[in-house]
């Protein structure tokens, strides 16, 4: 086999796929890049036998071949290679020579058809979605996933479609977050759970363009994302996911609007006094005068009034900090909605229309004098 394409073609196919290459495994080969060039094309593929990505880039094939290539040192190399044109060869006993002006590398290589290639799914209609839209839809869900392996359910996202609505939604035992969006076209209905890793890494790729799209192939065991010159195919997580709805309950006692930057602004602030691991709850009063917050930790204390509008009954209630930042973070509305009921119950944050809802469970505390 011999290439010739170019730094900044191969280094941008080898960053999309190297996405997929496992950090620990048995099998050698998975820790490779596979580079195929049998079909008239140059197409790259990593497979973790859970996440496989597979793209092609653009390039000169001289002679046709595959290989598969240490992923991380064939990365670490085309990095460090100048900005100009590579030559990739192979011979018959797999040793592959990389060639960049004057710079020379000598790597051995693995049998390419030892690779295991991406699964063969059946494609039927497919979604299709905004690159945007999915970015964002991922960006303002990721966070709640759980990174506890006791239920594989929480590592991953529902994808529930409805017709001309994608709802999206993750927990972790502590909050929910959900988002809802309007899809073009009906598409009947499905439910699925996507393992988070697959979105996490699927956003890194996405150029986040509003003019392009994402087609959506959903299988009983796979779930399959195309876009630009790029195809993903990750399993599913099986199961039926959590029933969330007799959580999120319309009733309220108290209902707060307020200035979303002020109120960021304000519990960043008050977490400079808590260490990392610290469990220091931040403190809520709401009463017809305003909301207090309030931090106490061993590093000392804050307090710190906002103005907000109120609706229903005075209400104190505490919160692990970081779950309203990271709920905070993003949305992108000016002023925000918060309903609660008790200090013991969920607190809601969501537009009127519910395109997004952040339900955070409260935490117990004593009150700071």
């Amino acid at each position: 086999m011999k290439l010739i394409c170019s730094k900044s073609s191969l280094l941008g196919g080898v960053q999309i796929v190297s996405k997929a290459v496992p950090n620990k495994t048995t099998m050698s080969i998975l820790e490779c890049i596979l580079i195929d060039a049998t079909k008239g094309v140059i197409t790259l593929t990593a497979n973790d036998m859970e996440l496989g990505i597979e793209t092609t880039i653009e390039g000169e094939i001289a002679e046709r071949g595959i290989i598969a290539l240490d992923a991380k040192i064939f990365g670490d190399i085309v990095r460090k290679l100048p900005d100009n044109d590579i030559t990739i060869q192979t011979d018959e006993n797999y040793k592959t020579t990389i060639t960049c002006e004057k710079a020379k590398f000598n790597i051995m290589g693995k049998f390419g058809e030892d690779f295991s290639y991406l699964p063969v799914v059946e494609r039927e209609e497919s979604i299709s979605v905004s690159q945007f839209t999915l970015k964002e839809v991922v960006r303002q869900t990721i966070f709640s996933i759980s990174d506890n392996d006791n239920n594989k359910l929480m590592n991953g996202e529902l994808f529930d479609i409805k017709g001309s609505e994608l709802k999206v939604v993750s927990l972790d035992g502590h909050r929910i977050s959900i988002r809802k969006i309007q899809l073009k076209e009906e598409y009947g209905q499905r439910k699925v759970v996507v393992p988070g890793k697959t979105l996490n890494e699927i956003s890194k790729i996405l150029s986040g363009d509003t003019d392009k799209y994402v087609s959506i192939f959903i299988t009983p065991k796979h779930i399959i994302f195309e876009f630009d010159n790029t195809t993903v195919v990750s399993r599913l997580i099986e199961g039926e996911y959590f029933r969330i709805e007799q959580m999120l309950s319309s009733e309220w006692e108290t209902k707060v609007r307020v200035n979303k930057r002020e109120l960021l602004s304000c519990i960043d602030r008050a977490t400079l006094l808590v260490k990392e691991g610290d469990k220091k709850p931040i403190i809520i009063n709401i009463t017809d005068g305003g909301m207090e917050l309030k931090i106490n930790s061993a590093l000392g204390s804050m307090d710190e009034e906002i103005d907000i509008t109120k609706e229903g009954r005075d209400l104190m209630i505490g919160f692990n900090p970081k779950f309203l930042i990271d709920a905070l973070r993003v949305i992108d509305e000016e002023q925000i909605d918060l309903y609660m009921v008790n200090p013991k119950a969920p607190c809601l944050i969501k537009d009127e229309g519910e395109n997004y809802i952040y339900l955070i469970l409260p935490v117990n505390f004593t009150t700071v004098n």
